[in-house]
């Protein structure tokens, strides 16, 4: 593959993300509770990228191999769990902006666990599309009186998990096939949701009919491609560049939620959405590819 393709994947990964919030608070105001709208996503997405591995080339792993890559998918269930319950007390433009704060959160994780101290574009990437969050989330307008602690909480948690699975896409089971590895985190992820909410509405099929569009959208967008895109690019750009790259997900949550939520959008917050994007691009500057390369290369053969 060309270079090119590494940070597109990373970025259409982040996007994937983007339309989840307003899908899931579309879910909400049908009667669906969380543990339905995560058990579907994720029994949806497994069969879906399962799907895909009948397939595809694949390579021949231990068990204890593939427990280890699909424990890695932990974070990517959790991810869901966290953030779709700070949806439950948020808005879809006010949750995105805590779950957005896995941009330095990522940065840091790499730098404490693989002491790669980010570059001067890296943070300068990061403090712009900070700033451009705060505009575009409307946060300068809000009464944050109103806000609840606990969303926040929860959106913060979420941020976290996110870090911890861009991480792990980008370094656990790289020897794989990039649908296999993927197929693989689904496994861990759909075994965490299960454990936290069992799936007992399985055993209605009316919800089961009634939650299966939803189900199935989540699932391809939440679960399915996410995972691909991030196993495909992130071994090569690295945790950091790729939180900056899948920052891709703010512009797009936000302009989701206002074509099928209608929230009310004032100028200063698509002024936000322009500084995103400006610090998307800056952070992925053709020298910064290399550099984050380069770093891959010396992990290697280190």
């Amino acid at each position: 593959m060309k270079n090119w393709t590494f940070p597109v994947a990373v970025f259409l990964g982040g996007a994937c993300f983007g339309v989840l919030s307003t899908f899931v608070k579309l879910a909400y105001e049908q009667g669906f509770e969380l543990s339905e709208v995560t058990g579907s996503q994720f029994l949806v997405g497994t069969i879906l990228i399962w799907l895909l591995v009948l397939f595809t080339k694949k390579e021949k792993i231990s068990i204890k191999r593939f427990i280890l890559i699909a424990l890695g998918g932990i974070p990517m269930g959790l991810t869901g769990i966290f953030y779709y319950q700070s949806l439950q007390t948020l808005d879809a433009s006010l949750a995105i902006i805590f779950l957005f704060q896995f941009v330095w959160i990522g940065t840091l994780l790499e730098y404490v666990i693989d002491q790669k101290k980010p570059s001067k574009q890296k943070l300068i990437a990061i403090g712009i599309i900070l700033i451009g969050s705060i505009f575009s989330a409307g946060v300068l307008s809000f009464q944050f009186t109103k806000i609840s602690l606990i969303g926040m909480v929860w959106g913060l948690i979420a941020a976290c998990s996110f870090s911890a699975f861009a991480y792990v896409s980008g370094t656990v089971g790289k020897e794989l096939p990039p649908i296999q590895r993927s197929a693989t985190f689904t496994i861990g992820g759909l075994i965490i949701t299960f454990l936290i909410f069992p799936p007992v509405f399985l055993f209605d099929p009316n919800t089961v009919s009634a939650i299966a569009p939803f189900g199935l959208f989540l699932g391809l967008f939440g679960v399915t491609l996410p995972p691909l895109f991030f196993s495909i690019g992130m071994p090569y750009v690295g945790a950091g560049l790729g939180t900056i790259l899948s920052s891709s997900e703010l512009p797009v949550a936000l302009c989701m939620s206002l074509v099928f939520l209608d929230e009310q959008f004032q100028l200063t917050q698509w002024i936000g959405v322009c500084i995103v994007i400006a610090g998307i691009i800056y952070g992925n500057k053709p020298h910064s590819i290399r550099d984050s390369n380069k770093s891959q290369e010396e992990m290697k053969t280190g």
